[in-house]
């Protein structure tokens, strides 16, 4: 079946909403911490680490009470529906943490940061899983993974023209960032509703109650979800450390905090520009192919921003540009092969687990968002970063190349190494969903190879 517009623009809009909370505290949250909160920036790293520990159980616990959910508005969309309002506060509340003791500062940003990534796992995992659920269609689901990239870098965007001007004036960014976090749930609550009223849940299954045992063993059966958990858990480490990093490296590296907003710009801009030609990335050379691409560009990318000259800002913004066309590509893809692992679930065990399936991905995606913030963190914390200086010590300033740099570029290497064993083609996956179409019909039984 194929997808109308306003489905398509409805399934951005979610994600445009998701990284209002998101994407605001992987680009900006341990600036917030180091810079206003005054958390150093090794505690802070240890704080995603730990917190994300929490939240794998939140996501496993969250994809099972979607898998269980049935209700007149379907399996995934009443959790858009009732859980972005307390996800959005819980945004504003993590940056708003009040003075006090060093103790205090960090007990309230565990249990706000903790909070915002359980809520988070309550709204997408459903989101996430509701891609699967609007159609079986290769291309189509190519067509949901780049629409829900270009929601994401439409709101990259959107913060780094918005929030980004703000951390030149230290001073009022406690104020400025509350003011913008409570004017995104305005933003977000209605996106989310677009969201709700618009993709809807139209591929046929069964709706029957999938127990603990049968979820854990369509997981444990599951090669290409264990493969591609592997492989993005390495991507997305690079992908949210050159996120985290780049407000330093801008500010420190190149000396010029405006150029962040350009940085920002190129490399989300390339993601929006990028996602679009994904169909036809997947219809001529594949999925899997398309990805490793993706990752090749990007540690390219990577590498050319390691060693630009301070003095030479136009070749570290060419660096982010192909950073942005690398891992523009491989993120959209990213999505479009999570989809694909639930069909090869059904086929492998016949029972379809979207929502578990999905929380073991949005787990990974989280592991991942941790341990890139906090290598970066980490990396400039002993390259002897000092929160709030006003100029770094060279050796801090080749932390922050290395956290864009070294980092990605290993991450990369790794990950595409994974993928190459990924073993889902475009024919072997329409032989598989004709063979799961033949058996709801009942004219084949259960007989996977």
């Amino acid at each position: 079946m194929k997808l109308r517009a306003q489905q398509l623009l409805g399934y951005a809009a979610g994600d445009a909403a998701n990284n209002l909370a998101f994407s605001m505290a992987s680009m900006f949250l341990l600036l917030y911490y180091t810079d206003v909160a005054g958390i150093p920036a090794a505690a802070a790293g240890t704080l995603f680490l730990i917190v994300r520990v929490w939240d794998g159980v939140a996501d496993l616990v969250a994809g099972r009470l979607v898998d269980r959910t049935s209700s007149r508005w379907g399996k995934f969309r009443p959790w858009l529906l009732f859980g972005s309002v307390p996800l959005l506060l819980l945004s504003v509340a993590t940056f708003s943490v009040p003075d006090g003791s060093l103790t205090a500062k960090l007990i309230y940003a565990y249990l706000t940061y903790a909070a915002v990534g359980t809520v988070y796992s309550l709204v997408n995992i459903p989101y996430g899983s509701l891609a699967a659920a609007m159609t079986q269609e290769p291309v189509e689901r190519a067509k949901l993974a780049s629409a829900r990239s270009m929601g994401s870098a439409a709101t990259m965007l959107l913060l780094s023209l918005v929030v980004a001007p703000q951390i030149k004036n230290a001073e009022n960014l406690q104020a400025s960032l509350q003011l913008t976090t409570l004017v995104f749930v305005v933003i977000g609550s209605a996106l989310y509703l677009f969201t709700f009223f618009t993709a809807r849940e139209t591929v046929q299954r069964d709706v029957v109650t999938v127990g603990l045992r049968t979820s854990l063993r369509t997981l444990r059966q599951n090669t290409p979800l264990q493969l591609l958990c592997a492989s993005s858990l390495f991507f997305l480490t690079a992908m949210f450390s050159i996120q985290t990093i780049g407000v330093y490296y801008a500010r420190d590296v190149l000396g010029d905090a405006n150029l962040y907003i350009v940085l920002t710009v190129l490399q989300t801009g390339l993601m929006f520009l990028i996602a679009p030609v994904v169909p036809f990335v997947v219809r001529t050379i594949g999925k899997r192919a398309g990805y490793i691409a993706g990752g090749g560009v990007t540690a390219a990318g990577s590498a050319v921003a390691m060693f630009a000259p301070a003095s030479t800002p136009s070749l570290a913004l060419g660096a982010f540009v192909l950073i942005g066309a690398g891992l523009g590509l491989v993120n959209t893809l990213m999505w479009s092969l999570e989809a694909d692992t639930v069909e090869y679930g059904e086929w492998r065990t016949g029972a379809r687990t979207e929502g578990t399936t999905y929380a073991v991905f949005s787990f990974v995606r989280k592991v991942g968002q941790a341990l890139g913030g906090a290598a970066a963190a980490y990396t400039i914390g002993l390259a002897g970063y000092v929160g709030g200086a006003e100029v770094q010590s060279a050796t801090a300033l080749w932390g922050i190349r290395a956290a864009a740099g070294i980092v990605p570029i290993g991450c990369a290497a790794v990950g595409i190494a994974i993928m190459v064993f990924y073993p889902l083609t475009e024919k072997r996956f329409r032989d598989m969903t004709a063979e799961v179409a033949e058996r709801r019909d009942g004219t084949k039984t259960h007989s996977p190879a």
